[in-house]
């Protein structure tokens, strides 16, 4: 993978760059999900790039980068051994989390980010570019006008609104049989109910993110026969 301009930025601060390391390493072995140096690399200039955009368009509101190691990539990266299918989209994936670093450790699947905002998405084809994430397609475009050349698997959400709302506005999208995986904090109990009539649950997955103290969940989700690509 080539070399960005955040990696070689980082060389003023190297003492820092080996602290977030260590704290990316030692985060990804505890999710027990295979992450090799290179792309540990790559992790980091991503954050690098971040934290540098995030100064001028204000990308995120966590600004300290050891904090984003827990709160974005490892955040992200807990869901890897969950996700399926080849073809990912991620809706409103806003600085390109949970997309970015899904794209990074996983480069045999495709993923396509897709956010109304084009700051963002600007800032992604940035990252696209200066990381040399060929498996990584940006889209800017509102998810319900959104009409892509194919379906995806899997639609994939980390901060986008309630289940109902993720399947109403991102059901087009899904092929058959493939799977809704929104990311939710706690168990989402009411979300769930309101979309009885329309999915069923395949799991609730409760994840544990290494630094992170509050609840995470993983909810999966498939249309029942006869909804697929419908739109309310």
């Amino acid at each position: 993978m080539p070399c960005s301009s955040a990696v070689a930025a980082s060389a003023s601060r190297p003492e820092l760059r080996n602290s977030l390391d260590d704290d990316l390493r030692r985060g990804c072995d505890a999710l027990a999900f295979p992450v090799t140096p290179a792309q540990r690399e790559v992790l980091l200039s991503y954050l690098g790039l971040l934290e540098k955009w995030n100064r001028t368009y204000n990308l995120t509101a966590i600004r300290d980068p050891a904090r984003m190691i827990t709160h974005h990539l490892l955040d992200s990266l807990v869901v890897a051994p969950l996700v399926s299918g080849q073809r990912v989209i991620d809706v409103g994936t806003g600085a390109g989390l949970p997309g970015v670093p899904l794209a990074v450790v996983m480069p045999g699947r495709e993923f396509h980010l897709l956010d109304s905002n084009g700051k963002k998405t600007r800032f992604l084809f940035q990252v696209k570019t200066a990381l040399g994430l060929d498996n990584m397609t940006v889209h800017h475009a509102r998810v319900e006008t959104f009409r892509p050349g194919q379906v995806y698997d899997a639609v994939l959400s980390r901060a986008f609104a309630s289940l109902r709302d993720l399947v109403t506005g991102c059901r087009h999208l899904l092929s058959p049989g493939g799977r809704f995986l929104a990311m939710k904090g706690a168990y989402p109990g009411p979300e769930l109910a309101a979309i009885e009539d329309q999915c069923d649950v395949v799991a609730v997955h409760p994840l544990q993110v290494p630094g992170l103290a509050g609840q995470r969940h993983l909810v999966e989700l498939v249309l029942r026969p006869g909804t697929a690509h419908t739109q309310s």
